[in-house]
């Protein structure tokens, strides 16, 4: 049996890329559908997994907005968050967009940290009924390795011109001076997002500590404390869209097959990856 099992295993072995070259050859010949006769006057961009770079959403959201066809967008999210540069981009790009066209933020999963501050532009935000919203809030940590260097007999050596040029390093424990500096730069970014949170989703920001202070919500707390505007599907947040953009008969804009079959599989292992070091799991 084990000798079967290693046969079979040495045969994917040595096809491998001629298997992966038929699949995509299929997905490239594949007919398309119907509905893309006619040209697409809506379109879905989706934000998943942790945001360590914006440029590609970026420029879909560009795309978007300089194509005349596209009437509405749909902002789909399943993100625990990620680095703050790229998520205030992606933000900033959504408040553009929808100067020019109707956007709304669906909540497919996660919508926390990063990615909230992402989507807070959209004229709605929709969440699923199982989404957890929030985490609004800033982050930032370091190992303190010097007990296990002192074992191992690893010692640094460092030139150094600068005060705080070593701040947050792991090689020792932090000075109080560097902590404090620290904190200084993760309360004037955290400012910031609750400032950005509070004008977009009309709040008040002196009560930040009700809705920020990287509260995690359900759907049902989160629409309270007003950081969504309503709970549903999917399928109900496209309905809405197609209304407020005023598009009777919707077409969704398709993918190049090619480029959404690989997007298909990194979102797959990123959501993978998601599941289990981000965000809470439940079971049903």
């Amino acid at each position: 049996m084990f000798k079967t099992i290693g046969n079979i295993i040495k045969w994917i072995g040595q096809h491998f890329m001629g298997m992966l070259f038929l699949l995509i050859a299929l997905v490239v010949l594949m007919p398309k559908s119907s509905t893309q006769l006619k040209p697409a006057n809506l379109q879905e961009i989706q934000l998943f997994g942790p945001i360590m770079d914006a440029d590609k959403i970026v420029k879909e959201i560009e795309e978007a907005q300089n194509n005349k066809a596209i009437k509405g967008v749909l902002l789909t999210v399943n993100s625990p968050g990620g680095a703050v540069p790229p998520s205030i981009e992606i933000s900033y790009a959504i408040k553009e967009l929808a100067k020019h066209k109707p956007v709304i933020a669906y909540a497919a999963g996660i919508m926390a940290s990063g990615s909230y501050y992402s989507s807070i532009y959209a004229q709605k935000i929709i969440a699923n009924p199982g989404a957890i919203i929030g985490s609004i809030g800033v982050i930032m940590e370091s190992a303190n390795v010097k007990e296990l260097m002192d074992k191992i007999g690893v010692k640094t050596q460092i030139v150094k011109q600068g005060t705080y040029k070593e701040a947050g390093t792991p090689t020792r424990e932090w000075t109080p001076q560097e902590r404090a500096e620290l904190e200084r730069l993760t309360k004037d970014t955290y400012d910031l997002f609750v400032h950005d949170v509070a004008i977009a989703r009309g709040l008040d920001e002196n009560a930040s500590t009700h809705y920020a202070d990287a509260h995690i919500f359900s759907s049902q707390r989160a629409k309270k404390v007003g950081l969504i505007d309503e709970i549903g599907i999917k399928s109900q947040a496209k309905t809405q869209l197609a209304k407020v953009a005023h598009v009777t008969k919707p077409v969704w804009k398709e993918k190049d097959k090619i480029e959404a079959f690989f997007e298909r599989l990194e979102h797959q292992s990123l959501l993978k990856i998601q599941s289990y070091f981000y965000g809470l799991k439940s079971l049903l």
